[in-house]
Order: C-alpha cells, then sequence, then structure tokens
C-alpha cells in the first residue's frame, strides 16, 4: 500500500476507523470536559451507527476498512513495543514500574483496551493487591482513556508525499497520535510504505498540528489550517517536508479563527470532486488571511522555503486552485440552518468517491443542497456519533484512494 493520497475524493480503496468501546463508558457527566467531550453518548447505540458507517463503506464502495484495534493487537505482539507503550501510558500517574507487573497479568487483546479505554486504580489493584498506588485514589486513572478515538482523522494525516504524524495540542489526546504511530512504522502491510513528513527527526517536543487541519487541494497544493490546535510552526516544518519531497509545489496556511465551531480546517469546507466544494459560508466570510509557502531552493537534504503573506480570503485561494469552481453552502444558504446544521459538522461530510459523500442523516438541508448539485448522499444515523462533535470525515482515515 502506497500510503500516499493526491486528491479528497478520488474513489476510495482503503480507510482506518476504530469502533467506539470501552473507553466511552468511561465518560461521566464531571469527566467529560476532562476528556475533551461535551456530552455523554451512549456506547451501544453508538456502536451500532458506526458499525452502520463502516458496513455502508465496504457494501458502496468495496474498500477494505481497517479497524485500529485488530492492528494494535497485531502490533503489540512484539514484546518491546507493548512495554514502551505500557511505560509511557503509565508515566502521568507515576506508575510506569508497573508496566512489568501488568504485562503479566493481562492478555496482549486486554492490553489493547487498556491502552485505548485506560485502567483504574481499583481495577488494578484487583490484578495486584499488595500494589502501592500512593496518593492515588482507587477511583482515579492510572491510565486515562482515549474517548476521541473514533475520530481517527486527527492522529494523523496522509499527503501526496507521505504522511504527518500529529502532535496533539491536548496532552489528553497524544497517546492517539503514539498508537497510530507506532501501528504504522511497524505493521508488516504499513512499514514499509511510510514515508514520515512530520515529526521532523530530533524534535522531541514538536509543535502541534492536527490531521483535521490538512486538506488536498489540488495536485500541486495543500492548505493546512492554522487554528486552535494546529501552530503556526508546525505548519512551517510540514510545508517545509512536502515542497523538499517535491510533489506538491504550494503549500497554504489557512488563518482560522480560534473558535470552537472552526476547530479544524475540515469543519470550514471538505472537496468533494474537481469542482466543488461544499463550506459553511460564515467560515468562508470570517477568513480573511492566508500564507503561501512555496519552495525557494532545494540542495540535498538542504531545503529553503519562502512565506508570502497573501491577506486574501480562503475563497480566492480555493478559486485559484480549483478551476471552475462551485460552492455549496451547508444548511442550502439558509443561515439558521447553516447554523444549526454546523453545530453538527455539516460541512464535514467523508467523500468516498467523485461527487459521492456520506453525511449524517440530520443535517436535512445541507444533504438536500448536496443531491440537487447532482451528489451522491449516502446517509448514516447521527443520534449518538454527533455527541462527540465530529463528522463523518472526522470519524475515517484514507488509507489509499484511486488516482485522479
Amino acid at each position: 500500500m502506497n500510503l500516499r493520497i493526491n486528491s479528497e475524493f478520488g474513489t476510495l480503496r482503503a480507510v482506518l476507523m476504530h469502533r467506539p468501546g470501552k473507553e466511552i463508558d468511561r465518560l461521566t457527566p464531571y469527566n467529560k470536559e476532562f476528556l475533551l467531550f461535551e456530552d455523554v453518548p451512549y456506547l451501544e447505540a453508538l456502536q451500532k451507527e458506526h458499525d452502520t458507517f463502516s458496513n455502508l463503506i465496504k457494501e458502496t464502495t468495496g474498500a477494505t476498512v481497517y479497524q485500529l484495534r485488530e492492528l494494535l493487537i497485531r502490533v503489540l505482539y512484539d514484546q518491546q513495543i507493548l512495554v514502551q507503550l505500557m511505560r509511557e501510558s503509565l508515566k502521568r500517574a507515576g506508575l510506569s514500574h508497573l508496566a512489568g507487573d501488568i504485562l503479566e497479568r493481562y492478555s496482549t487483546a486486554e492490553c489493547a483496551t487498556i491502552l485505548t479505554a485506560g485502567l483504574k486504580i481499583h481495577e488494578l489493584k484487583k490484578k495486584l493487591p499488595s500494589m502501592n498506588a500512593g496518593e492515588l485514589m482507587d477511583s482515579a486513572f492510572a491510565i486515562a482513556p482515549c474517548p476521541n478515538l473514533y475520530f481517527q482523522r486527527d492522529p494523523m494525516a496522509l499527503t501526496p508525499g507521505g504522511i504527518i504524524f500529529s502532535s496533539m495540542k491536548m496532552e489528553g489526546r497524544q497517546r492517539e497520535a503514539n498508537l497510530l504511530r507506532t501501528i504504522f512504522e511497524n505493521h508488516p502491510e504499513f512499514k514499509d510504505h511510510v514515508n514520515t513528513l512530520y515529526p521532523i527527526n530530533g524534535h522531541d517536543t514538536p509543535p502541534s498540528i492536527e490531521g483535521g487541519d490538512v486538506i488536498i487541494l489540488s495536485n500541486e497544493a495543500v492548505a493546512i489550517g492554522n487554528s486552535e490546535r494546529t501552530d503556526e510552526k508546525a505548519i512551517y516544518h510540514a510545508a517545509k517536508a512536502l515542497l523538499g519531497e517535491g510533489t506538491v509545489k504550494r503549500v497554504y496556511e489557512v488563518h482560522l479563527p480560534k473558535k470552537r465551531q472552526f476547530m479544524h480546517l475540515d469543519t470550514v469546507f471538505t472537496v468533494l470532486d474537481e469542482n466543488l466544494v461544499l463550506a459553511y459560508p460564515d467560515a468562508m466570510n470570517a477568513v480573511l488571511q492566508t500564507s503561501l509557502y512555496t519552495l525557494k531552493d532545494a540542495q540535498g537534504d538542504r531545503v529553503n522555503i519562502k512565506r508570502e503573506v497573501l491577506k486574501e480570503s480562503l475563497l480566492t485561494v480555493l478559486e485559484r486552485e480549483i478551476p471552475h469552481l462551485e460552492v455549496l453552502s451547508t444548511g442550502n444558504g439558509n443561515q439558521e440552518y447553516a447554523m444549526r446544521e454546523q453545530w453538527f459538522d455539516g460541512a464535514n461530510v467523508f467523500a468516498v468517491g467523485p461527487r459521492r459523500v456520506i453525511s449524517y442523516n440530520r443535517n436535512i438541508h445541507t444533504n438536500r443542497a448536496l443531491r440537487n448539485m447532482g451528489v451522491e448522499v449516502l446517509e448514516i444515523p447521527s443520534s449518538e456519533l454527533s455527541r462527540g462533535l465530529g463528522g463523518p470525515r472526522c470519524m475515517t482515515m484514507p488509507l489509499s484512494r484511486a488516482r485522479v
């Protein structure tokens, strides 16, 4: 598998997803904000909706749907990797020294669950009755859960030049990125095809960047959102790697307002075809500045790039990169509908082929507008999936698409 993609809409061949599990049941009204959630979903219903989503992808595209848990278990059979991940996960609670004891008492599959769903002190004490947890209460987490893990778009991004492994802004999500990078750098199906663009070798604490801020505009251009989750320095390093690699000629830094509804660039717009974009109109009007990175010169490993502040709207940039551009507004152009459906990620549809998308069924006005434009809309239930405030694109990481 090449692990490079050159568009957002080429027919889907393979995708990575994560079926929500026990980590969701760790959420309570009292810890949800700490765990970066705004609601407490009902797990069984959430799983049914997610199963409907993944089955729809397989049935309508024939694409391979990789499940993160299965890939993780395969990698964890390497004892050295398992020990390393367990120690790192226990570090925050000051319990790294217990990694060996845990590995002796839990199976590989159980360890995979612990690494995604977390582990509480009282659960650990059942296996280690004599353990000393210090000042940690029985209800405390020895390892915190990763309830955002079903949003697979955030921990990494595939580009025409290779993979950007995310450095997550929120400490509570960094383990997600670590898990994804460990899988892809060690799984026999992927490890020989990884070209890492970010983070740069030697950067122990790289600036933050998240996959939802990376969008392929054309064969020659990539846009990266400067958002509340992605820093300017990270964009610079990612742009330098992309331009030095030679597969794209332009990288745009899109300055987003630091607001919840504009968390990532893919909550603002998505590319559905060679000349069609779905966008949240308020965001398009709010983005008034972009910066352009281009290659200055390259000699071997030495790459120099230049940055130009364009002071142009996002719409102007898109019109320049996408000939004969058509922009479809969420909510079918109605401001109230657009605001309502943006809360449930109306612009964050998942393109499984040219003018063929998967969308939440609750975004009825946006879906109607898409169909009026000749887009095939495949709907999925969304009562529980949408509680995490992420859409179908957020939940999927395309690993292979047909080239366009």
